[in-house]
């Protein structure tokens, strides 16, 4: 079967976004088990764990899921860039009671070492951001029984995962929460709307498009399916589900969140990502081109970001969120995608009424 047919085969063809810090298995597998497709946001899962955290998924649905990494590059820094990038989260720290920690001995999970466990694991479908993996890896992930795809916030990142074998391409709009995937250029250059990033990469790639980025309910669902994309990925719409592990504080701050809240920012990781503008994103705005890059500045946070989460303190922690957030909602995840895809429908109803593509009941 190709994953083509995969994604043809699903009851309702929603992929609940992998989302660090926000979702685990509970989620994936109560999305999977509705007949949509869940997925596991793996990138802190060391990697003589990911076969058992893999393992539990399949003892519990039977349905496709996906696990998903992060490409994070080896992380080598100076003494001294590290000391400078503490330095400035001195004061952040002082204010929750802390010492700055120490130069951390590791700053990530090692990616080769996660993928070649990922490999032999083999879910459904293995899911990558941050970077391109080589046609060598994508051939073992096939040779051992999964699909690949890939994570592009441009038509040349499609392309470039296309030309390695990728099954399919999420394409990630501007408008998408939690860390952006682009690889090939800067921010600026790779920040592409959902609607047209899906449209040109349609035009660019002969492999299944899924679409991410704004989508928060069955409208945005019917929207990017009636675009011509084979399914949506959705992310912040679950970010008050009762399977989400993103706790009080975040969610808090997330029912709270007024329109508009939300701006890409480097500060918490050293890569932008989308999130609820606080404090902490404002007054480090005029410095976060100096933060030293993903994972470093992420790890060197951490410990700072944990302790405000659990002082109640919203303004020092990453609120990942998409610009629609506000229309994030409560409930069970997969009663959530069956509501989507409900209302998408009814939208795709609606629609064929109003193009006079059917007869008015």
């Amino acid at each position: 079967m190709s994953f083509a047919k995969l994604l043809e085969s699903l009851p309702i063809p929603i992929l609940q976004a992998p989302m660090a810090g926000a979702s685990f298995d509970a989620m994936a597998v109560a999305v999977s088990e509705a007949g949509a497709m869940g997925s596991l946001a793996a990138a802190g899962v060391a990697p003589d764990e990911m076969g058992a955290v893999i393992d539990a998924i399949r003892a519990r649905t039977d349905a496709p899921f996906g696990v998903n990494l992060l490409m994070a590059p080896p992380a080598r820094p100076e003494p001294a860039e590290v000391g400078t990038a503490l330095a400035r989260l001195t004061r952040w720290y002082a204010e929750l009671g802390l010492e700055v920690p120490d130069h951390p001995n590791r700053f990530s999970q090692d990616f080769d070492a996660q993928l070649q466990a990922l490999t032999r694991a083999a879910p459904p479908v293995a899911s990558f951001s941050f970077a391109i993996l080589t046609k060598a890896q994508v051939d073992a992930l096939h040779a051992a029984g999964s699909y690949v795809v890939g994570t592009a916030n441009t038509v040349a990142e499609a392309k470039a995962w296309a030309e390695v074998g990728a099954d399919g391409i999420c394409a990630q709009g501007f408008e998408a929460g939690g860390h952006h995937a682009y690889f090939l250029e800067g921010i600026e250059a790779s920040s592409v709307g959902t609607m047209a990033l899906v449209a040109t990469v349609l035009q660019a790639v002969d492999v299944p498009v899924i679409a991410a980025g704004g989508i928060m309910d069955g409208r945005g669902v019917a929207a990017a399916l009636a675009l011509g994309a084979s399914a949506v990925q959705m992310g912040s719409a679950f970010l008050l589900a009762d399977e989400a592990i993103n706790g009080a504080t975040w969610q808090k701050a997330l029912r709270e969140a007024p329109d508009d809240a939300t701006r890409l920012t480097r500060a918490f990781s050293g890569r932008y990502a989308r999130g609820l503008e606080n404090r902490f994103v404002r007054e480090m705005a005029a410095v976060q081109e100096e933060v030293p890059a993903y994972p470093v500045q992420n790890r060197l946070s951490q410990a700072m970001r944990a302790a405000a989460d659990k002082a109640g303190d919203p303004e020092m922690m990453s609120l990942w969120a998409g610009q629609a957030v506000t229309l994030a909602r409560p409930g069970a995840a997969g009663e959530m995608v069956k509501l989507w895809w409900a209302q998408a429908q009814e939208t795709a109803r609606a629609l064929a009424r109003r193009t006079g593509a059917t007869e008015p009941r």
